[in-house]
């Protein structure tokens, strides 16, 4: 998340993000490109990387761990377990899947390993965007998404009553 505190919420179901991965996996056909494989971002990228894996027929799925939040408070971003160079080298004719671009810092990680990959994401947000090849959905930098794995079902406030406590 940025600096700027999320004053809006965007709720994802289970069925919505599978629609948002499949929207992805066409984009990404529509590249015509032969992928070598996929290098999903832990621990949100992972589960986009599969859906797109079987969308594109992709069987090499690697994965490099980046840690950057606690919660709903980003920290400092933190490698956990590199991508491995020797399958994916610089990453040309490689996706790079997760589910959001955010501040863009994580992005900024990746594209230093892999500069030849094509980075696509689910979700986008303004300062982000840039340092992505592909995404389905824009989201505005205050907003806080809520992915499927992250909630349970619980009674909500409308929103009405959301932005008058705000």
């Amino acid at each position: 998340m940025s600096e700027q505190p999320a004053t809006k919420r965007f709720l994802v179901s289970w069925d919505q993000f599978h629609r948002d991965c499949k929207a992805l996996s066409w984009r990404l056909i529509e590249k015509d490109q032969p992928w070598k494989g996929i290098v999903g971002v832990t621990r949100g990228g992972m589960i986009p990387a599969a859906i797109i894996a079987r969308e594109l027929d992709i069987r090499q799925v690697d994965c490099v761990a980046i840690s950057s939040y606690d919660d709903k408070n980003q920290r400092e971003l933190r490698v956990l377990n590199p991508i491995n160079k020797e399958l994916v080298g610089d990453g040309e004719g490689w996706l790079v899947i997760d589910d959001l671009v955010d501040t863009g810092n994580t992005a900024k990680v990746i594209r230093d390993m892999l500069p030849k990959a094509h980075l696509a994401t689910v979700y986008a947000k303004p300062e982000g965007e840039p340092l992505v090849d592909t995404y389905v959905t824009w989201v505005s930098q205050d907003t806080w998404i809520y992915f499927p794995w992250d909630v349970d079902i619980q009674p909500m406030d409308p929103i009405v009553m959301a932005h008058k406590k705000g």
